[in-house]
């Protein structure tokens, strides 16, 4: 119950609930209590056992004491009232006008109590979900390398909604359930004791097999949500990748895996549903049993005329019925919380897991880049084998540094070393002297503009998309930044301009649009260090031209990270590197290298011909 536990300490302050929600309880349990209590008069007055001489020794009003015994007694004494003053009808409306107004006392408090409940239950998963986000974002970009999208998908949004109603079904067990069934018990108890221990040998029963099935869900649950995960992964990858699946004809073949992924969901579905199901079928009968085991021995009594007459004996059974309701919502809940836990444990999973990369507790902002970049003795690894080796590498502040090479040569890992997306394996990066570790992360990223060979853009407004991190930025300054990057024109002839939502990742727009508003991000932030991955392969010509204009003015006086495939944009580089197999195997100018016929020799070659 430890998972369970830590589910509710979402709730806090969860004290601040309890003065509220205890004394609502307690009052609806009560008065629901007094609700059937109130049969025996009820019967009575039916079977017409009321007669003035039975409460002639109540006429006089008792002094107020808190028992069960003064409550009885002052009833009585109105009863006596009545049946004196107004008769037997009298008597009958003044039992029905009691059980009308204890109904309303009950409903109405329980209304009260089930609402702070809903409160808690709305909290606990408001709570959960913003840990889970923010963790999320938190953590480095490696991780996601390494973890299907399916799978947290289906973390964040079907293992909470499984979490919110287990925590919906089982709050109420904590204290009203188990209250009502001692309040109840308390009951039985005051009007028989003998009969009231028979049901107690009778109901443990039934509590352990429920017991035993509510155990074996847990583990049917995990292979539940784990399959699920499978299955919106697979979904999300169709999705993304119908292009390819219909360009070869591999509809059969997804929908196979997709099929088969469907089937193991469905039978362990269909087997957690069987004992799921099993218990509210077993903990009716044995109920059913008790009820009747209660009949025998309690109508042996009545029959006997010794502990007990018959209008007592139908109000006790009354109460023991409304014992088994609770009882079963404990076992539904049992059996609930049992879910809601192998789904909080995946949960948790996400909300537990540590960013590889974080900041130091005495890190530096960094306020202002001065002087260099520099790379010492640098390696990383995905995995095992390194794709970068030995980096030695200084880039003084306004300089202009290509990267080139194959692909797989480890010219993105480079520049997504520079924001900390990932660290090194070994050596340093430093920023003025300073290893890039001792700096805080958010205050380096301030420093950059990036601009990736995909472009990511969001199901928000262009306006948005453009200003995405900024807060109150002035329109004028967006629509700038948006012309710097030849995007102000295509803008200007969508239907609401700026305000023209994009689409999800932009898909309403073509791959030059989509390119172009990301450099017009990057143009709004005015850094002083730019990263720019191939940032015009997905222009047209005509755009192309203007944009690397655009971006040879904006790269000015800064310092520039440009990883280019169409060598034609980076002649005007101060240094070029060429890459391969995460060595720098050349570096130097335009004309350097190339005086040098060496592999850069050879990809320019191959490109003119």
């Amino acid at each position: 119950m430890k998972t369970y536990f830590r589910i509710l300490s979402y709730s806090r302050p969860f004290r601040s609930y309890v003065p509220f929600y205890i004394p609502s309880s307690i009052i609806s349990i009560v008065f629901g209590l007094v609700n059937i209590v109130l049969l025996k008069p009820l019967l009575d007055v039916i079977f017409e056992k009321i007669e003035p001489e039975i409460f002639q020794s109540y006429s006089a009003k008792p002094d107020f004491e808190f028992s069960i015994q003064y409550f009885t007694d002052i009833f009585n004494h109105y009863m006596f009232q009545t049946v004196e003053e107004y008769g037997k009808f009298g008597s009958l409306l003044f039992v029905c006008t009691i059980i009308a107004i204890s109904v309303l006392i009950s409903n109405l408090f329980r209304f009260i109590a089930a609402i702070i409940l809903a409160n808690v239950r709305v909290k606990i998963i408001r709570n959960l979900r913003l840990d889970i986000f923010r963790n999320i974002s938190l953590l480095h970009i490696g991780y996601f390398t390494h973890q299907k999208k399916g799978d947290i998908l289906s973390r964040v949004s079907n293992d909470v909604q499984q979490i919110e109603h287990s925590v919906q079904q089982s709050l109420k067990v904590l204290f009203r359930e188990p209250v009502t069934i001692i309040v109840y018990f308390g009951c039985l108890f005051y009007m028989s004791y003998s009969l009231t221990l028979f049901t107690l040998i009778i109901l443990p029963l039934s509590g352990y097999i429920i017991a035993s099935i509510a155990k074996r869900l847990k583990s049917t649950a995990i292979s539940n949500q784990e399959s699920l995960s499978r299955i919106l992964n697979i979904f999300d990858e169709a999705i993304n990748g119908m292009r390819v699946v219909k360009a070869f004809n591999a509809t059969g073949y997804i929908n196979k895996i997709f099929g088969k992924e469907i089937k193991t969901y469905a039978d362990l579905n269909y087997n957690y549903s069987k004992r799921f199901e099993l218990a509210g079928p077993i903990s009716e009968f044995l109920g059913v049993i008790a009820v009747i085991g209660i009949v025998v021995y309690g109508g042996n009594l009545v029959l006997g005329k010794e502990l007990m007459d018959s209008s007592t004996f139908i109000t006790y059974l009354a109460i023991f019925t409304q014992v088994l309701q609770p009882a079963k919502n404990i076992s539904a809940a049992v059996t609930s919380i049992q879910r809601g836990i192998a789904s909080a444990e995946r949960v948790f999973e996400l909300t537990d897991v540590k960013s590889d990369i974080t900041d130091k507790p005495q890190a530096k902002e960094l306020t202002q880049f001065k002087d260099q970049i520099e790379f010492k003795n640098v390696s990383f690894a995905y995995e095992r084998e390194k794709v970068l080796k030995n980096i030695n590498l200084a880039i003084p502040k306004g300089k202009t540094i290509a990267l080139v090479g194959p692909s797989g040569g480890g010219k993105s890992t480079l520049a997504d070393l520079v924001p900390r997306f990932y660290d090194p394996i070994k050596g340093d990066i430093y920023i003025d002297g300073i290893a890039l570790r001792d700096y805080k992360m958010d205050s380096i990223r301030k420093q950059m503009g990036i601009v990736a060979q995909e472009s990511i853009l969001f199901n928000d407004t262009v306006f948005n998309n453009i200003a995405f991190g900024l807060e109150n930025i002035e329109e004028e300054k967006v629509i700038q930044a948006a012309k710097i990057a030849n995007a102000h024109e295509f803008i200007e002839q969508m239907d609401e301009k700026y305000q023209t939502i994009i689409g999800e990742r932009g898909l309403k727009l073509s791959g030059g649009q989509r390119q172009r508003l990301s450099i017009a991000r990057a143009v709004l932030r005015n850094p002083p260090i730019l990263i720019l991955d191939e940032a015009t392969s997905a222009l047209d010509t005509q755009s192309e031209k203007l944009v690397q204009e655009a971006l040879y003015n904006l790269m000015k006086n800064r310092t520039s990270i440009v990883i280019a495939h169409r060598l034609s944009t980076i002649q005007h580089a101060d240094q070029i590197l060429v890459l391969k197999d995460g060595e720098i195997i050349e570096q130097g100018t335009h004309e350097e290298l190339i005086d040098k016929e060496g592999f850069y020799y050879k990809l320019i070659d191959m490109q003119s011909l």
